[in-house]
């Protein structure tokens, strides 16, 4: 999966407000037809998802997109699948999985329905959500269950589901989700994937708030944020692309390595720090993200 700096949900039958996601500078949306949808447009919504999977797509619009279908346990997975496997969908955004097996059933409906639309083998991506305590529990497992799996979410938040599942109480400074988001991290970076996403962040007004846990969630090794409203989007992209000076730095560094290299050093002093390859391929992996997001 590409880099997403931001990825902006919509609930799935409100057609309009997906031209304002993609207007908000997301780098992915997220059509949802999970909980902001109401269960009597259950139904409804879905046609209304696939329109405009087809119409972002002929407008080629920058943002990737996403569905949030319903669980698997609901009854309704299936339907949702069907409808919104269409040319144009990079992939599902999968809500309260269990168990890897979960997400080798889902794989399997998956496989399917690119064969039967004429999608590329595999183009489908799946985003896991950790929302469940066995989902945690296992999030290793699950991490690597199929090479389908595109990345992870770190979630957190005030009385939702992963709340609930943990019996935690929110706090701003998030000390009471740290483990677990550090085990999902752990548990991304296990399976080579090197984008993981955490969220949400649900006090709308409170951008400071938003920015601080953004902020740390990257320190955390956190490479995007899911948001929940537009205003969120353009301080999640800022604070998730590398700051043009530590590019440089590490530009720098990188050059006065090989030079040092050329002569036989395998080390050398750079700014008064003790620079080695090790310190070179982590700056590499910064630049190698600063090109995939054009900075």
């Amino acid at each position: 999966m590409k880099p997403y700096r931001s990825m902006l949900f919509v609930p799935g039958h409100k057609a309009s407000w997906a031209d304002k996601a993609v207007a908000s500078g997301a780098d992915a949306v997220i059509l949802d037809l999970e909980d902001s949808v109401p269960v009597a447009d259950k139904a409804a919504a879905r046609g209304t998802v696939r329109e405009t999977i087809g119409r972002l797509r002929e407008q080629g619009v920058r943002a990737d997109v996403w569905v949030r279908p319903n669980p698997l346990d609901t009854g309704l997975f299936g339907a949702d699948a069907e409808a919104v496997l269409v040319p144009g969908l990079a992939g599902l955004f999968l809500p309260k999985v269990f168990t890897a097996e979960d997400v080798v059933r889902i794989d399997a409906v998956v496989s399917h329905l690119e064969q039967r639309e004429g999608i590329d083998a595999g183009s489908v991506g799946l985003f896991i959500t950790f929302e469940t305590a066995v989902s945690i529990a296992h999030c290793e497992e699950i991490a690597q269950a199929t090479p389908r799996v595109a990345s992870l979410l770190g979630a957190t938040g005030p009385n939702a589901d992963v709340g609930r599942e943990l019996g935690f109480e929110f706090t701003a400074e998030g000390l009471e989700t740290l483990y677990t988001r550090s085990r999902i991290v752990l548990a991304a970076r296990a399976a080579g994937l090197h984008h993981p996403m955490t969220g949400v962040w649900q006090d709308i007004k409170n951008l400071d708030g938003f920015r601080r846990f953004a902020e740390d969630s990257r320190k955390l090794g956190y490479r995007g944020m899911v948001c929940i409203h537009p205003s969120h989007v353009a301080a999640s992209n800022e604070i998730f692309t590398p700051d043009p000076k530590t590019v440089d730095h590490y530009r720098r560094m990188i050059e006065a390595f090989r030079a040092a290299e050329a002569k036989g050093s395998a080390a050398v002093d750079f700014e008064g720090q003790h620079i080695d390859i090790a310190h070179v391929k982590t700056a590499e992996g910064v630049l190698a993200l600063a090109d995939a997001i054009g900075v």
